[in-house]
């Protein structure tokens, strides 16, 4: 039985989701030796639980689903139950607005809490830099800003350190955060799946594709879903430059080399210093908005290409 009712806080809340890691496969061999482990399992995580002021409000096959008014309390429930458990528990802890409806909460953080114990293994305690912040006093290793599963955007991931807890642990269950700096679309592109097929297919093909069109066609549109497509395929990035705003053609390259962080190198022009960056590198660049400073954009472009054999490039004009 979970706590009472008033025991549930409200408002900002920390939670600590569990789970058993490889817990099928230990059923499928020895179901008796699992059950009687899980009974065992579930008395030192309630215990903790309860002891560090928690409220279990759910229980998710093998693991368990706590809230708790303080980010501290849940890390030192966390820590304890790590210290005595038998059965390799993957934790995950986010802290953030959550309502509570009957028994049972819902919010984002609770997807965080969630998501960031599922990166995890065994014996592991990660938590959010929700929480993270929040902390005084608590050994973090900093595993740095990860792409979680389901998430649009990358959560900076902290790993706990305690006497008695394991320190190594594979890599992460975690999508690495992509370099460059595409941004999800807040819409959905409707109707034209033609087009992006035919245009993903030319962009593997050749090193630079330009869409051309009237203006408000939807040249932009199309050409970022494309690059979010193909995004996988670009292990050093994809980058968008948008040059509606440069009105100087001379200031192109200084505003591609602002966004990829490249400074000028000694005896070169910032266009040779540009290409000369990007040598061997595995990217896609979206250049759009080119047709007011067609000339400076088309030679930037042939700089890179003739540098670099790995770079492709996405351009829209007029």
């Amino acid at each position: 039985m979970s706590a009472p009712a008033a025991a549930a806080p409200s408002g900002v809340v920390t939670f600590l989701f569990t789970d058993v890691e490889g817990s099928t496969r230990r059923w499928e061999a020895d179901a008796d030796a699992m059950r009687v482990a899980l009974a065992a399992h579930d008395l030192v995580l309630r215990g903790a639980i309860e002891a560090h002021g928690g409220w279990l409000f759910k229980h998710t096959g093998d693991g368990m689903c706590a809230a708790f008014a303080s980010p501290r309390s849940a890390v030192d429930a966390a820590v304890a139950a790590q210290r005595v458990l038998e059965l390799p528990v993957r934790m995950g802890i986010a802290t953030g607005e959550a309502e509570l409806r009957g028994a049972d909460y819902f919010g984002a953080v609770l997807n965080r809490a969630a998501r960031v114990m599922a990166a995890g293994h065994g014996g592991q305690i990660l938590l959010t830099d929700s929480t993270a912040g929040l902390l005084s006093g608590v050994d973090l290793m900093e595993m740095g800003p990860r792409r979680l599963r389901d998430l649009p955007t990358p959560v900076g991931v902290f790993q706990v350190q305690a006497p008695g807890l394991r320190t190594d642990f594979p890599p992460l269950r975690a999508l690495d955060v992509s370099p460059g700096n595409l941004r999800p679309q807040t819409t959905t592109l409707i109707g034209r799946e033609s087009e992006v097929t035919e245009l993903e297919a030319a962009v593997r093909k050749h090193r630079l594709v330009t869409l051309t069109g009237v203006g408000g066609v939807g040249k932009t549109r199309l050409a970022l879903e494309v690059a979010a497509r193909l995004a996988d395929e670009f292990p050093d990035g994809v980058w968008f430059f948008e040059l509606a705003a440069v009105t100087d053609p001379g200031a192109v390259p200084d505003a591609v080399s602002a966004v990829l962080g490249i400074i000028q190198q000694p005896g070169k022009s910032m266009s040779e210093s540009v290409a000369a960056a990007l040598e061997g590198r595995i990217r896609l660049l979206v250049f759009d908005n080119c047709a007011h400073v067609l000339d400076a954009a088309a030679g930037l472009v042939e700089a890179i290409l003739a540098h670099s054999a790995t770079v492709k490039i996405l351009a829209t004009s007029r």
